[in-house]
């Protein structure tokens, strides 16, 4: 089974929602779509759920043409980033129901339903309301009612958004662990999120969005090493990928008049000239031997510390695997990996990577 969208593209008030967007996709896999709020992710995934019809462009699954079947004919699951579920149901009514509608009979529903929220863990949570379940257990009914429906494509648009940071990671390891089994390989998956750590522990295939437009569809693992733009980069990577103008000068990168670095073997191949150059903030540390910056704020996110530094025009953001207290306006010496930076051109596209990319 395949879903192949062709120049789908979508206008409200002069702005593109979605701007000649195209792929394919199949069955068994799970396809994660990144991007910042506005990046058109949740206009997609109605699409497709035919909540909302586009401008122009087609659907097709299995050749057959999908934008025409009506909404209450597709065989698609969606989980909201809202909790919906039905407040005066208990667990099991609430898992229930889409196969309730069907007039599907009764053995077989226990059956369906039983093996979901075994699926989803929450065995044994049959007969509790609603009210009486955390968040997480919320978002995991939904869940469930999706896949008890077995439809050919499941949509979940931002399921964790709402969900406090530790329930948010607990989640999204458990959701990993229930896409690679058996729930998922009759289906087309399809996960949105704007959390880059999220995309990248799913796995599968990625597609990066910004403006209603397709920046780069790929493995987890290629967008990673080779990173198609600079905005690819700062999407796909939390913080951000530190991002700078640099000059190659014969062997030598020059970074700022004396931020000094001998050019790394993965550069040397590049024209001498003036370059966009990235850096991950595990690229920069507390370095004795490494140059002066000012700390601008200290970020203590549960054992690491995230270092927002600053040098002449040069702003970056270092990170230490420890907890560390610092003063703002604090002088401390940090180093830059070389053998860590990615070479972008003047249109942004990415020239050079640690992992052997070029554009």
């Amino acid at each position: 089974m395949s879903l192949k969208v062709s120049n789908l593209s979508m206008k409200f008030k002069d702005e593109f929602h979605l701007n000649d967007v195209s792929f394919e996709m199949f069955k068994g896999k799970i396809y994660t779509i990144i991007g910042r709020t506005l990046s058109g992710k949740t206009t997609l995934l109605k699409t497709i759920a035919g909540l909302t019809n586009p401008d122009s462009g087609e659907m097709s699954l299995d050749g057959v043409d999908f934008g025409a079947v009506p909404v209450w004919k597709r065989q698609v699951a969606m989980v909201y980033q809202q909790f919906i579920n039905y407040p005066h149901l208990s667990v099991f009514e609430n898992v229930a129901f889409p196969l309730k509608q069907r007039k599907m009979p009764r053995p077989e529903i226990d059956t369906r339903v039983r093996q979901a929220l075994e699926q989803v863990g929450l065995q044994g949570f049959e007969t509790r309301k609603i009210q009486a379940l955390s968040g997480g257990q919320q978002q995991r009914v939904a869940l469930a009612r999706s896949l008890v429906k077995e439809a050919n494509i499941l949509l979940l648009d931002e399921p964790l958004v709402n969900l406090d940071y530790k329930l948010r990671e607990q989640l999204r390891e458990e959701f990993k662990n229930i896409f690679s089994a058996k729930a998922s390989e009759n289906a087309i998956l399809i996960y949105s999120t704007t959390d880059p750590v999220e995309a990248m522990q799913l796995g599968g295939e990625i597609i990066v969005m910004d403006e209603g437009r397709i920046l780069q569809q790929a493995s987890a693992q290629e967008i990673y090493e080779n990173p198609k733009t600079t905005k690819v980069a700062q999407i796909t990577n939390d913080p951000a990928m530190n991002l700078f103008e640099g000059e190659v000068v014969d062997s030598t990168l020059v970074l700022t008049s004396s931020i000094h670095l001998d050019l790394p073997s993965h550069l040397a191949a590049l024209p001498r000239g003036k370059y966009t150059f990235g850096i991950r903030a595990s690229g920069i540390t507390l370095d004795s031997a490494g140059f002066e910056f000012q700390i601008e704020l200290a970020e203590i996110s549960g054992s690491e510390t995230f270092l927002h530094l600053q040098h002449a025009q040069m702003h970056v953001v270092g990170l230490l695997d420890s907890v560390q207290n610092f003063d703002i306006g604090q002088t401390v010496t940090a180093g830059l990996d070389s053998k860590s930076l990615y070479a972008f051109d003047k249109s942004e596209n990415l020239v050079a990577s640690p992992y052997g990319g070029t554009k």
